[in-house]
C-alpha cells in the first residue's frame, strides 16, 4: 500500500494493480487513495465492464463527467477541449465552445485525445481510477497510453486488470514510461495461511483463531481476500476447530452467495437473480422487467447483496458475486430471465446490441441472436470500433450452438472486417483458426485466406507471410476469376516484398486479363487501383494518365473505398518521387473518400505518409512532436509506422542525436530490410551511412551502402535510392572505391533516365556531384552541385538543397573560389533555419577553418536565464545524456569549449547536475 501511495503523490504518475478476480484490487486501490493527503486533489473513478456496446471511451468519459465544479472559466480553458462537449454533456456548460469538425477521423481521435489530457491538467492535481482494464475497449487502451505515454503534470493514473494468462501488459506491449514519470506495478497474489489467518482474526475481531480452523479456511478459500470475506459473513461463529464444516460453509464464493441469499424474501431473492442474469449494472426499471420487484431491490441493498453505483444503478460488489448467483439459478428460469432481458432490452429506444445477442444465445433464441449479432458486429464496424466487431463475430463462431449453415457467411465477415481495419494481431489469430476448421467451402476459404493475407501484407507488415497466404489462395480461387484477380492485384504492387519488377508486371498483367471478364465494379476499382499505384511507384510517364482513370465520383461505397486506397498509394509514391503537389491533391482527396466510405487504412497510411512529405518539403517547425503523437496512436500498426520512424531518425541525424537516429533508422526498416516497405528502407539505409559518415565509421557506410545498393539492385526500381545514392557514392569514394562508385552513378542514371522522379533526377546530379569531388574534378563538381541545389529548391526540398549548397561551397573551397565563403554562410543559415543543427555546426566549423567568424543569436544580455543559441543547442545534447566529448564531436567545438558552455547552462538554468537540464522547448 505505502508503495501506491508514494507513488500516487509523486505526479506524474502511472500505477498498474495486478491480480486474479477477488484478490483485492479495488479494496487496495481504495484504501491507499484513503491514506493519500487529499488538499486539492480530486479522484475520478470509471469502470470497464465484460460486456460493452460501441461508445468511445466509455470508461474514462465517465470517470470525468464530475470536474465541472473543479473547471476554470471556459475562456481560460483550452479550445481544443471543446470537442468533449458531446461526450460530457452534464459539463457542456463549462466547456468552450465545440470546433468545426475535422473530415479526418483519425485526425478527431487524436484531437479528443487531446482534449482529455488537457482537461485532466485542468482540473489537476488528479487521480484516474480505471477498474478492470481487462475489459477495456481497443479505443479505451488507446486513450490511456494517450494519457500514459505523456501524463499531465498533475495526474496520477491507477488502473486494476486480470492478467487470465495472458503475457501482455494492460497499456500494449510497445508501453513506455517517460523518465519523469513514475510507473509502479502491482501485482497481488494469493494469501498464504498466515495471511489469511490474520484476515480471519481482524475481520472476526478474534485473536485465539485455531490453527486447525485458519489452515482450514486457508483450503477452502484458496487465499482469495474477498472469498475469505465472504466465507466468514456466513459463519456464525468459530468456536471450534470444525467451526467450517458444521456451519456447512461451502468452498468457493457461489455457495456463501447461497447462505446469504437463503435470508432474502422472494421479491429480493427475483431483484438478485434478475440482476445476475443482467450482469452489467442496471436502473431499477430493467431489473423489475426482468424479474424483480422495487421492494425486493430494496431489500436486496439494505442486505449488501447489491449495491447502488454513483450514478442511480444497481449491481453486485464483485463479479464472483454475481456469477454464484446466476450458477445458483435453475436452467429454465435463466433462460426465462434471459428472454424477458431480450424484450426489456429491445424495448429501448436506443437498443444495446451487443447485449441482446448476449441475452437471446442464453434464452436459446438462436434466430434473434444472429440477427442483433449480425447487427452488433455490422453497427460496431460502422462507428469505427472494429475490434468490437470482431469480438463478436469471434464470439458467435466459438459458440458450439452456431448452426453450421450460419459458420460461412459470419467467417467471411470477419475476414472483410480484419482487411478493412487496423488492428491486425487478434486478427489474424483469428483467421488463421477459422482456415484450421474444416467447415469453409473451398471458394470461400479462398476469399477468407486472401483477406488474411491482405492483412498480414499491409496491417502487419509481414510481407513474406502475407504473400504465402495470398498465393495459396490464389489456388483455392480457381473457380472464382474476379477474386484471383484481386490476389494477383495484391502482389503487384512492389513496395513490399524482394521479387523484382518484372515479376510484379507479370502478376499485374494476369490481374487485369482475369478482371476484363467480370461484372464487379467494385473488383475492377480495386485492379485499376492497384495499376496506377504501381505505374506512380515506378515514375512511370503514364502514371498520371492511369490516376485519371480512377472512378472517383462512383456512387457506390465499394468503389470509392478502392479510389481512396489508390489515393493514399499515390501520394506516398508522388511523395518519393518529389511531386509534391500532385501529392498534396492525392492527400486532400484520399482522406476526403476515407471518411466517406470509412476507411480506415488508407486514412492512416495518408497520415503517415504526410509526414514525410513535411520533412522532405522543410515543414520541420513541430514536426517531431507531430510524429511522435501520431507514433502514439501506432502501437497496433507498428511496422506501417515506418515513414514516422524514419522520419523522426532523419530529425535526429539532422541534430546530432545519433543513437536516437540508429534506433528510430533500425525501426523504419533496417531491423529486416527484406520484409519492409521497399522506399523507406533505402530511404532509412541513406540515414545509416550518413550516419556512419559522421561518426568517422568508414567500413559500416562502405557495408551498409553495399547491402542497400543490392537490394535497389535485385527490386529494378532505382527511383527509390534517391535519399541513398549520394550517400552511397559518397562512402564509396571516400573508402577509395573510385570505380564502384563511378559505376553505381551510372547505373542510377541508366536506371532512373526517362521517368517521372524530379527527386531522383536531382539526386543523381547531388551523386555526380559527389563524384567528382572525390575525384578531385572540382569545377565540375561545382557544375552539379549547383544543379542540384537548383532543382531541389524548385521541388522543394530545402533540406536536401541545402546539402546540395554546401557540397557546392566544398568544391569552391578547394578550387579557392571566394565565393565559398558567401556559400558556407548562407546554408549555415538555412540549416539553421530549419532546426538541423549539427548540418548548421558543420558549415560553421568549415567557417571558422577558413578563418571566417560566424556570429550566433545570443539571449538578451539583461536576462541571464535566456540560453543563446549554442547554449540551447547544447542544453539539448546535454538533456539527452551526451558526454562533453560526444557534445563536441556533433557541434564541431572542442572540448574545453563545451566545458564552457555546459557550465554557463547550468548557471543559467539554475540547476546543479547535468541530469536536472531538461530539454529546451
Amino acid at each position: 500500500m505505502k508503495t501506491l501511495v508514494d507513488a500516487v503523490v509523486r505526479p506524474p504518475a502511472v500505477v498498474v494493480v495486478e491480480g486474479e478476480a477477488g484478490i483485492g484490487k479495488t479494496r487496495l486501490v481504495r484504501a491507499a487513495l484513503a491514506r493519500v493527503p487529499s488538499g486539492d486533489r480530486v479522484v475520478l473513478y470509471g469502470d470497464c465492464h465484460p460486456i460493452r456496446e460501441p461508445f468511445p471511451y466509455g470508461p474514462v468519459i465517465e470517470a470525468l463527467r464530475d470536474v465541472g465544479g473543479r473547471l476554470p472559466a471556459a475562456g481560460e480553458l483550452n479550445p481544443v477541449m471543446g470537442v468533449l462537449r458531446g461526450y460530457l454533456p452534464e459539463i457542456a456548460h463549462a466547456l468552450p465552445p465545440s470546433p468545426q469538425p475535422l473530415d479526418d477521423p483519425r485526425a478527431e481521435r487524436h484531437r479528443v485525445f487531446r482534449a482529455v489530457r488537457a482537461l485532466l491538467a485542468a482540473v489537476g492535481p488528479a487521480v484516474l481510477v480505471v477498474e478492470d482494464l481487462h475489459w477495456a475497449d481497443d479505443g479505451t487502451r488507446d486513450l490511456l497510453r494517450f494519457l500514459t505515454g505523456r501524463p499531465p503534470e498533475g495526474l496520477s493514473v491507477v488502473a486494476t486488470y486480470r492478467r487470465d494468462g495472458a503475457a501482455r501488459s494492460p497499456l500494449g506491449p510497445a508501453y513506455l514510461h517517460q523518465p519523469d514519470t513514475t510507473y509502479v506495478a502491482v501485482q497481488l497474489a494469493p494469501l498464504d495461511a498466515g495471511d489469511v489467518g490474520s484476515l480471519a482474526a481482524a475481520l472476526m475481531d478474534r485473536s485465539d483463531l485455531p490453527s486447525s480452523f485458519v489452515n482450514r479456511l486457508h483450503e477452502r478459500t484458496a487465499g482469495i481476500p474477498f472469498v475469505v470475506e465472504e466465507v466468514l459473513r456466513s459463519l456464525p461463529d468459530a468456536e471450534g476447530p470444525d467451526a467450517l464444516d458444521r456451519a456447512g460453509v461451502p468452498q468457493l464464493l457461489r455457495e456463501a452467495m447461497a447462505d446469504r441469499m437463503a435470508g432474502l424474501s422472494p421479491a429480493a431473492v427475483g431483484a438478485v437473480q434478475a440482476m445476475a442474469v443482467l450482469r452489467l449494472p442496471a436502473g431499477e426499471e430493467l431489473i423489475t422487467a426482468v424479474g424483480g420487484d422495487p421492494a425486493g431491490l430494496g431489500e436486496a441493498l439494505r442486505a449488501g447483496v447489491l449495491h447502488e453505483q454513483p450514478d442511480g444503478r444497481y449491481g453486485f460488489r464483485h463479479t464472483l458475486a454475481q456469477q454464484a448467483v446466476y450458477d445458483a439459478i435453475p436452467g429454465p428460469e435463466r433462460r426465462r430471465a434471459h428472454d424477458r432481458a431480450v424484450a426489456a432490452l429491445e424495448a429501448m429506444d436506443a437498443p444495446p446490441l451487443v447485449q441482446l445477442a448476449f441475452h437471446a444465445r442464453l434464452a436459446g433464441d438462436t434466430a434473434a441472436w444472429l440477427r442483433h449479432g449480425t447487427a452488433a458486429a455490422e453497427q460496431a464496424a460502422t462507428l469505427g470500433d472494429t475490434a468490437l466487431a470482431i469480438e463478436v463475430v469471434e464470439s458467435m463462431l466459438e459458440d458450439a450452438g452456431l448452426p453450421a449453415a450460419h459458420r460461412e457467411p459470419l467467417a467471411l465477415m470477419l475476414s472483410r472486417f480484419a482487411a478493412t481495419g487496423l488492428s491486425h494481431q487478434r486478427v489474424v489469430r483469428l483467421l488463421r483458426h477459422v482456415l484450421r476448421d474444416d467447415f469453409l467451402s473451398r471458394g470461400v476459404r479462398g476469399e477468407v485466406r486472401l483477406n488474411l493475407g491482405v492483412v498480414l501484407s499491409n496491417q502487419a507488415g509481414d510481407t513474406s507471410a502475407g504473400r504465402a497466404e495470398i498465393l495459396t489462395a490464389l489456388a483455392e480461387l480457381s473457380d472464382r476469376p474476379t477474386l484471383a484477380a484481386r490476389g494477383w492485384a495484391s502482389l503487384a504492387l512492389p513496395a513490399w516484398s524482394t521479387d523484382p519488377l518484372s515479376t510484379h508486371q507479370e502478376w499485374m498483367a494476369r490481374a487485369e486479363s482475369l478482371v476484363e471478364a467480370a461484372d464487379d465494379p467494385a473488383l475492377a476499382a480495386a485492379v485499376r487501383a492497384n495499376r496506377a499505384s504501381l505505374e506512380m511507384m515506378i515514375g512511370s510517364p503514364d502514371a498520371f494518365a492511369v490516376a485519371a482513370t480512377l472512378p472517383v465520383a462512383d456512387p457506390r461505397t465499394a468503389v470509392r473505398r478502392e479510389v481512396a486506397r489508390a489515393y493514399s498509394n499515390l501520394h506516398d509514391a508522388a511523395t518519393t518521387l518529389g511531386l509534391h503537389a500532385s501529392a498534396a491533391r492525392f492527400a486532400d482527396e484520399g482522406r476526403r473518400l476515407a471518411v466517406e466510405t470509412g476507411a480506415q487504412y488508407p486514412a492512416y497510411l495518408l497520415d503517415s505518409s504526410s509526414v514525410r512529405r513535411d520533412w522532405l518539403t522543410g515543414r520541420w517547425d513541430g514536426l517531431r512532436d507531430r510524429a511522435a503523437s501520431l507514433g502514439e496512436l501506432a502501437t497496433e500498426t507498428p511496422l506501417i509506422a515506418v515513414d514516422i520512424w524514419l522520419v523522426l531518425g532523419s530529425l535526429a541525424l539532422a541534430t546530432g542525436e545519433w543513437d536516437e537516429a540508429h534506433r528510430w533508422f533500425q525501426a523504419a526498416g533496417l531491423d529486416a530490410p527484406d520484409a519492409r516497405y521497399v522506399p523507406v528502407v533505402a530511404a532509412a539505409s541513406g540515414g545509416m551511412v550518413e550516419l556512419h559518415l559522421a561518426r568517422g565509421d568508414l567500413d559500416a557506410a562502405v557495408a551498409e551502402a553495399q547491402r542497400a545498393v543490392a537490394r535497389v539492385r535485385r527490386k529494378g526500381v532505382w527511383v527509390w535510392a534517391a535519399p541513398l545514392v549520394t550517400p552511397a557514392v559518397t562512402a564509396l569514394a571516400w573508402s577509395g572505391r573510385l570505380r564502384p562508385a563511378a559505376a553505381l552513378v551510372a547505373e542510377y542514371a541508366e536506371g532512373v533516365a526517362g521517368l517521372m522522379a524530379p527527386s531522383a533526377h536531382a539526386a543523381l546530379d547531388a551523386a555526380r556531384g559527389a563524384l567528382a569531388a572525390a575525384e578531385q574534378r572540382h569545377a565540375d563538381a561545382v557544375g552539379h552541385f549547383a544543379e542540384a541545389r537548383q532543382a531541389y529548391t524548385v521541388l522543394p526540398e530545402p533540406y536536401a538543397a541545402a546539402r546540395a549548397g554546401e557540397g557546392e561551397a566544398r568544391a569552391r573551397l578547394a578550387l579557392g573560389d571566394e565565393r565559398a565563403v558567401a556559400g558556407f554562410t548562407e546554408m549555415a543559415e538555412r540549416f539553421a533555419r530549419l532546426g538541423a543543427t549539427h548540418d548548421a555546426a558543420r558549415c560553421r566549423r568549415a567557417l571558422r577553418d577558413i578563418g571566417v567568424g560566424f556570429p550566433l543569436p545570443k539571449g538578451r544580455r539583461r536576462d541571464v536565464s535566456v540560453l543563446s543559441q549554442r547554449e540551447r543547442e547544447v542544453a539539448r545534447l546535454v538533456a539527452l545524456g551526451r558526454t562533453n566529448r560526444e557534445i563536441a564531436d556533433v557541434l564541431f567545438l572542442s572540448t574545453r569549449t563545451v566545458e564552457s558552455h555546459v557550465a554557463t547552462v547550468l548557471r543559467k538554468l539554475g540547476v546543479r547536475s547535468r541530469t536536472e537540464v531538461a530539454p529546451p522547448a
